[in-house]
């Protein structure tokens, strides 16, 4: 059914397609109009609609939005601030939202189509652009710099397109050995060469900015500060393969971004860089911005797909590969916003110097986000290598209170406790050797006064909420998982066995990193804090069956 679906949505195109045509109404009329228009049938439409925050249920159209995302709610400020909008707009305004990329400083909330973290709510600025505090430990920063010159920018693309030197950027690429920002950490270069290799005559880019990992937000910055980065990484990316279109999928809560990256679209447009014969021998590459509708699954690359396309976005059994089949069955590359942002310094200055950058086995620069139990909270931009000790006391300054462990890598990312951080660099060999996933990373600080039977509670329920519901050890394990971490949290002890089937179930017969990856953290904070999971007895008895 899917791939029909596919193919029907392929008819209506990108721009005004099947998924941004039924985020503009609710009724049923149009609905049945528009499932007349595309052949798909108002089922395929009201199950795609039902699925994301924004368009339909308790979280549609609100005037305000209070963020539930890890930092945030490790803060303490969210109550309070619920309780602030709602005497603001009203109780029936009020939504939730998973991660505003404000965890720099917690206590983030949305307001009127904008976001926020400044406490005195009623006098909040709406013409504030909240900056991000960063810093580097690099000579000379890759990513955090200025665009000034766009037309500058994009001149090592230009000149390869004149002088048909097309090849060279891939061999760049493949020599920068720049594997994947987004955590999975597959190298670029290789995935580029593979759908170029493909035969077909229609192509996609797609870039994942839809990745709302609760602790990370230097997607946020990039999207508002650095929009011709990614913009740049995403037209090298369509030279190479021969795709002449892309998609910046968006996350809808990140609405500065959004309008940022729509005027750094029109500009390139109006400069002939974007949109138009670049060779009068049909070489051009355009970018269309999708908008997505808050649903923290579509950060994972077939979800997204599947949601461009205006199916419901659950996650697809691989293979075969987006690079094989992808966007209305094409060929297709998908990189998150770091990952694109990367490319321009790769062309400008060489693969091999980028290479160097970092370490043999992961190299270049990678982007870090400290949230707000730093003292030096922040985006740090630092060489792959890095010792993890030196993240956090020389670039953080330390803590800002009593931290017991971090979270790396977002809500999938393992839990680190204080006493391993010596033996951590950031490489995403060290993180996967010592038991932990470096991720997209972001670092995240668990205080000392949080429970870790409540954290652990924090991250089932997570995971059953954002969960596609396509297989039953993610949809079923982490509802079984937040009924019984409740039930401890209120005293119960926990049957030991029962809960280590459940995460081996979850890691083994899951089909995507949300119900596959949520185990990790789970199993460390077993494993570094066994008495605040089990209490002083092993665990082995008690608990009720779920």
């Amino acid at each position: 059914m899917s791939r029909n679906v596919s193919t029907l949505s392929r008819r209506l195109g990108i721009k005004n397609g099947l998924f941004e045509s039924q985020s503009l109404f609710d009724d049923l009329e149009r609905t049945k109009a528009l499932a007349e228009k595309s052949l798909t049938g108002t089922a395929v439409i009201e199950s795609s609609r039902s699925f994301y925050d924004f368009m339909e249920g308790e979280n549609a159209n609100k005037r305000a939005y209070v963020c539930r995302g890890t930092a945030c709610e490790c803060s303490g400020k969210q109550d309070e601030i619920h309780d602030s909008l709602e005497q603001l707009v009203g109780a029936e305004e009020v939504g939730e939202a998973i991660c505003l990329g404000h965890c720099y400083n917690g206590g983030a909330y949305m307001l009127d189509g904008q976001t926020y973290d400044e406490p005195d709510i009623a006098g909040v600025n709406k013409d504030t652009l909240n900056i991000i505090p960063k810093g580097t430990s690099v000579n000379e920063p890759v990513l955090l710099i200025e665009t000034t010159d766009v037309q500058a920018w994009y001149q090592p693309l230009l000149d390869a397109i004149n002088d048909n030197l097309i090849d060279s950027l891939l061999a760049d690429m493949l020599a920068a050995n720049l594997r994947g920002r987004g955590g999975a950490g597959f190298p670029a270069g290789v995935k580029w060469q593979t759908c170029r290799d493909q035969d077909s005559d229609e192509k996609y880019i797609l870039c994942n900015a839809d990745e709302g990992d609760p602790g990370a937000f230097s997607d946020r910055y990039l999207l508002e500060r650095h929009p011709h980065s990614v913009l740049f990484g995403m037209m090298l990316a369509g030279l190479i393969t021969g795709a002449k279109e892309g998609v910046l999928y968006m996350r809808a809560e990140y609405p500065q971004a959004v309008k940022i990256c729509t005027d750094a679209v029109d500009e390139l447009r109006e400069l002939g860089i974007l949109g138009c014969d670049l060779n009068d021998e049909g070489i051009s590459f355009d970018v269309h911005i999708v908008i997505g509708a808050g649903a923290y699954i579509c950060g994972e690359e077939t979800a997204m797909i599947r949601s461009i396309e205006g199916q419901r976005p659950v996650v697809s059994v691989r293979p075969p590969f987006p690079v094989e089949e992808g966007l209305f069955g094409k060929p297709t590359v998908v990189n998150n916003v770091e990952s694109f942002a990367c490319c321009h310094a790769i062309i400008a200055n060489g693969g091999e110097a980028f290479a160097k950058l970092g370490t043999e086995r992961s190299a270049g620069i990678k982007l870090l986000s400290l949230d707000h139990t730093f003292n030096k909270p922040g985006l740090y931009e630092v060489p792959m290598g890095i010792p993890l000790r030196e993240v956090i006391d020389d670039l953080g300054g330390g803590f800002s209170m009593d931290v017991k462990a971090l979270q790396i890598g977002g809500p999938l990312g393992g839990v680190v406790p204080l006493s391993k951080i010596d033996d951590l660099r950031v490489t995403f060999e060290s993180f996967t050797d010592h038991g932990f996933l470096l991720g997209h990373c972001s670092i995240l600080g668990i205080p000392e006064s949080t429970s870790m039977l409540a954290y652990i509670e924090h991250l089932f329920e997570f995971t059953a909420y954002e969960s596609c519901g396509k297989c039953f050890p993610c949809r079923l394990g982490a509802t079984r998982g937040k009924e019984m971490m409740s039930r401890a949290v209120k005293g119960e002890p926990l049957n030991k066995e029962l809960l280590e089937d459940l995460l081996e179930t979850m890691k083994l017969g899951s089909l995507c990193a949300l119900g596959g990856g949520v185990p990790l953290p789970i199993q460390n904070i077993i494993q570094y804090f066994p008495e605040e999971v089990y209490g002083a007895g092993d665990g082995s008895t008690g608990g009720t069956q779920s």
